[in-house]
């Protein structure tokens, strides 16, 4: 095995949609003297996919989103030009049907006419994975390094110093003249040290930043057959007696039927209860909603984004219905001026939070530094 690149022009902290976003415009423009850096041993960041037990090992289309879900071509441009650019398949939402709605405890779910997004909600065939698979399959994979968590940056007069490590604590150092921080503000903030320390305004301002999905759950039963279909359902509810909140319809088409939900229950409380506790209710609530059926789902899953290291800090253990605006992404003077650019979805303008916040940060960042070079 070669030794890892130690050293590039520009390193990449954080190999979600952004990082591998970021470095797949530096290698269409020829800039291939960089490094991404990804703490955990898998790409991809917040967009996750889980995949059926009976799936071959090779991704494939029957995959579905733990992470973000849905995209909106009609007011997303870029992202769209990224999809298609990428040869990815994609479907509108299925939203065909009634809704059921639980409106308090001890009160029946109820039928009611169901409405259609606008603009229309559309997924990927094979989830939001499938974005991340072409991207990373586009780039030099002796340019990435997953398992090592950047702890440190540090400016010399010549270079940046990056330390990370691995699990087991072992150290590595890295240079670069520039960095993209393709990690939420404030988790670089809570979880990476600087010298010299960042402006006090910028480093409050990252802080402040809520990190998108970091305080949600979700929760995903694959079925046989889309059996609520039949009854003329869309797979939509909304709930007031949780533990899930808002469902939809996850069906991949010409593969496995699903629901899932986000779930109501809030991070502290779901601290305290087991995965299988939350699972159990999760299930409970789809059969009253559902029918009998829904209660034995042949697959589940469940992914507690608070609980998740690399994206949830204590300060985001509460929900927010919103997505921030989007805090600067580099000190506008001092010695960090043009050498550190943030580019996760957060730092988006436009789409703060969103998976097309990450491909417009990205290019952004990318832009400006092309246009330096």
């Amino acid at each position: 095995m070669s030794e890892p690149i130690r050293s590039a022009r520009i390193a990449i902290v954080g190999g979600g949609l952004s990082g591998l976003h970021a470095a797949w415009l530096l290698e269409r423009h020829g800039l291939r003297d960089y490094l991404l850096i990804e703490a955990r041993s898998t790409l991809g960041g917040r967009i996750l996919c889980a995949e059926p037990p009976w799936s071959g090992p090779a991704p494939s289309d029957d995959r579905f989103d733990l992470g973000p879900t849905w995209f909106w071509p009609d007011h997303q441009p870029a992202l769209h030009e990224l999809v298609t650019h990428l040869g990815l398949r994609r479907f509108e939402q299925y939203e065909t049907g009634d809704m059921m709605v639980e409106p308090a405890p001890g009160r029946p779910p109820v039928r009611m006419r169901g409405y259609a997004s606008s603009p229309a909600s559309f997924r990927l065939m094979g989830g939001m994975g499938a974005l991340v698979d072409g991207l990373r399959l586009a780039l030099d994979p002796a340019r990435i390094v997953t398992g090592q968590a950047v702890r440190r940056l540090s400016l010399a007069s010549s270079h940046i110093a990056l330390y990370s490590e691995d699990a087991a604590g072992r150290a590595t150092t890295w240079h670069a003249d520039q960095v993209l921080l393709a990690v939420p503000p404030r988790l670089a903030e809570h979880a990476i040290a600087f010298t010299p320390a960042m402006p006090r305004a910028l480093a409050q301002s990252w802080r402040q930043a809520a990190t998108w999905m970091a305080p949600h759950a979700k929760y995903i039963a694959i079925y046989d057959t889309a059996f609520w279909r039949e009854q003329c359902l869309s797979g939509e509810g909304r709930s007031a007696c949780g533990p899930m909140g808002e469902i939809h319809d996850a069906s991949m088409p010409g593969g496995s039927a699903a629901l899932f939900g986000f779930l109501g229950v809030p991070a502290a409380t779901r601290r305290r209860m087991t995965g299988e506790t939350l699972r159990s209710l999760c299930r409970a609530q789809f059969a009253r909603m559902y029918g009998p059926r829904a209660a034995t789902p042949s697959a589940e899953f469940l992914k507690d984004w608070a609980q998740d290291p690399y994206t949830a800090t204590a300060a985001d253990q509460l929900a927010q219905d919103t997505h921030a605006a989007a805090p600067h992404a580099g000190a506008a003077d001092g010695p960090w001026r043009g050498r550190l650019t943030g580019i996760a979805s957060e730092w988006s303008p436009q789409f703060p939070g969103y998976v097309a916040g990450a491909v417009e940060a990205a290019s952004l960042a990318v832009q400006a530094l092309l246009g330096g070079r």
